[in-house]
């Protein structure tokens, strides 16, 4: 069915010069890829901003995020953090100092190993990070209210479908 102008967002009409320079090319599959990568980027332009506007940069909050997912007693040992973060032990070095300065993290002895140590979030951490994840959750819901309830149902149903695929082929993401 044709879409009116007002219908239409900017890869329908990006995929319009494709048809006709790339004939070959499956126009359907080239929207679904274009819109999520699209999507993506803006979700993370606006994570960015939240962030900012919470005194966080989108890597400090990976590190938060990693700690407060590991639930109480949110601590993980820092080689754990990196490997999760796909980081070198330098750059975690560095993220933990940053967040050890704000107090939004500590660094503590490993009681089970002398010569370990664990990474702990620290009171102002869980509140820094639910505060930013509520601000975003906020702007996300906004984003999402273009959508009914049943569109939403749909949209996670394919999305799913499409992240099985991926999982399948590359099961190094099913983490």
């Amino acid at each position: 069915m044709a879409k009116t102008a007002t219908e239409q967002d900017h890869i329908d009409r990006f995929l319009e010069t494709l048809r006709e320079r790339l004939p070959e090319l499956d126009l359907d599959v080239e929207g679904i890829v274009d819109r999520i990568n699209g999507l993506n980027r803006r979700f993370r332009r606006m994570m960015e901003s939240t962030l900012a506007d919470h005194g966080l940069t989108y890597e400090e909050w990976g590190v938060l995020n990693m700690l407060y997912q590991s639930g109480p007693p949110f601590r993980v040992a820092p080689g754990k953090l990196a490997r999760r973060l796909e980081l070198t032990s330098g750059a975690m070095t560095a993220r933990l100092d940053k967040l050890e300065e704000a107090a939004l993290v500590r660094r503590q002895p490993n009681p089970d190993d002398r010569r370990g140590l664990r990474v702990e979030l620290t009171e102002a951490g869980k509140k820094a990070y639910r505060q930013a994840v509520g601000a975003q959750a906020e702007k996300e819901a906004f984003v999402a209210a273009a959508l009914t309830d049943d569109d939403k149902d749909e949209l996670n149903a394919l999305l799913r479908r499409l992240m099985v695929q991926f999982e399948s082929i590359e099961p190094d993401y099913k983490k």
